[in-house]
């Protein structure tokens, strides 16, 4: 069980990078533009995101097991279609679809894995590993992706899907029992409906960004977006079972922690989309080599994570989170310094290490808070609004680093040089500089909790959380 439920995260998370390095052959062979390119990334996080409280409240409703397989069929589906599709219009709906079923699988796994696993060490170890394999998914996918691109096809990076889809299916529909949630339950369709219009919407008109921000299509997606999500807000603060309990959000340092999580996602998920390129493109390596060359960002995550753990009981949130967000500033600073003739060793490796040590101090702290002081009945909904910050924020980081990029281009000397694509990339980790800069100014007016409280909030929030089973939710982890 345990082993399924865990590809089942794999994929849900490796899909969301696993496309980046075969980004460049698409386009190609597709004939896909600029902002065709873009939305294969952002279609499947923004509808992950989008629709990760509602695919929470499916599986707790209408049966944990039944939403899981229909999930799992669904997402095999999905990538079958997008690994034959013939134009760009194609793979993307076949990228928002994998996201749209990847929102009903996920949290359903999760509730599984809580229902296997109800309390004790076995419970523990069984976290440990769904959280390392969420977390390994990311780095997992870019390398993957390289491989199956240069081995294979880029198509492979989509139909590698299918025979994980079959085997997890068979395993859980022999292994798995059903359950689901007792008592009156109701979905807040309205809050649905404003909320995924209103993200799609503000997404769709940055995306419109790229070629004028005074155009009526770009201030009216805009303007419809914040309507719709205002309305999403009144919604939520009127209705008997919201989609998303305000009190969740709205707690200061909470809030501030969602916001990180936001960024965060935009820098993890939109500006790497852009280094990618920048490596085959410009460096000229190949899909497998630009994989392995993106590997220390994960790899000084991960060796670095132990120890801001460490400090965190004694310095608190709020030095970290400050500090780390500086710091990944000045890894992205750092990158938006390269050059055509610069060298992998002397403009990138250096800034993925800093950019690896910033996000290592970041996301301790972060997911802790995100979780800290929630009521029990709250965690699962607080721990799926912080993943889906997560994934919201890269849909929007993309769309505004790429416009960042669209500019950059437009006002080059030499239009479509590689010069021009270096002024390009440039932008846009530039863009991802000020965003986090923008998070430090976060992290010191709203991370105010005092160090002892927040260290005795993020012990009581994890014991509650294993005690009282939270379903419908996608666990935070330092790899995300």
């Amino acid at each position: 069980m345990l082993v399924t439920l865990a590809l089942t995260q794999l994929i849900v998370v490796l899909d969301g990078t696993i496309v980046n390095m075969a980004l460049p052959q698409a386009q190609q062979e597709l004939g896909l533009t600029d902002s065709e390119r873009q939305w294969v990334v952002t279609g499947y996080a923004l509808a992950f995101g989008a629709l990760l409280l509602l695919g929470g409240r499916i599986a707790d409703y209408w049966g944990r097991k039944r939403a899981y397989l229909v999930g799992m069929v669904g997402f095999g589906i999905a990538s079958v279609i997008g690994g034959i599709a013939q134009n760009g219009t194609e793979l993307i709906l076949a990228r928002g679809l994998q996201g749209v079923f990847a929102a009903l699988m996920a949290p359903a796994a999760l509730a599984l894995l809580t229902m296997t696993f109800p309390s004790g060490r076995d419970r523990n170890r069984a976290f440990a590993v769904f959280g390392a394999v969420a977390g390994a998914g990311a780095g997992v996918g870019m390398l993957l992706g390289g491989l199956l691109t240069e081995a294979a096809d880029w198509r492979w990076c989509l139909l590698v899907n299918v025979p994980v889809v079959v085997i997890a299916f068979i395993a859980g529909a022999i292994l798995v029992t059903e359950s689901r949630a007792e008592g009156e339950n109701r979905y807040d369709i309205p809050g649905v409906i404003t909320v995924t219009l209103g993200l799609g919407s503000l997404v769709y008109g940055f995306t419109l960004a790229e070629e004028s921000w005074t155009s009526v299509g770009t201030v009216g997606f805009i303007a419809a977006g914040v309507v719709l999500l205002a309305a999403f807000v009144w919604i939520e603060s009127r209705v008997g079972q919201p989609l998303l309990p305000l009190r969740i959000v709205l707690d200061r340092v909470r809030g501030g922690a969602f916001l990180l999580q936001a960024i965060a996602g935009s820098v993890m998920i939109g500006a790497m989309v852009f280094l990618t390129f920048h490596l085959q493109i410009v460096l000229g390596l190949s899909p497998l080599v630009a994989g392995f060359a993106t590997l220390p960002l994960p790899v000084v995550i991960s060796l670095c994570a132990p120890l801001a753990t460490k400090v965190l009981s004694t310095w608190g949130p709020r030095p970290l989170m400050i500090g780390g967000t500086l710091v990944a500033a000045a890894g992205l600073g750092y990158l938006s310094l390269i050059t055509v003739d610069g060298s992998y060793v002397v403009q990138v490796l250096p800034a993925l290490v800093l950019l690896g040590i910033g996000m290592a101090m970041l996301f301790i702290p972060m997911q802790n808070l995100a979780l800290a002081g929630v009521a029990p009945h709250d965690a699962g909904a607080a721990s799926a609004t912080a993943n889906a910050a997560m994934q919201i924020g890269g849909s929007i980081g993309l769309s505004i680093f790429a416009t960042a990029y669209a500019s950059a281009i437009r006002d080059a000397s030499v239009p479509g040089s590689m010069d021009a694509l270096v002024d390009g990339y440039s932008a846009a980790f530039l863009s991802a500089a000020i965003a986090m800069l923008v998070g430090t100014v976060i992290a010191i007016a709203l991370i105010r909790r005092p160090k002892l409280q927040a260290a005795t909030d993020a012990a009581s929030d994890a014991s509650s959380v294993d005690d009282e089973a939270p379903t419908g939710s996608v666990p935070v982890t330092s790899g995300r």
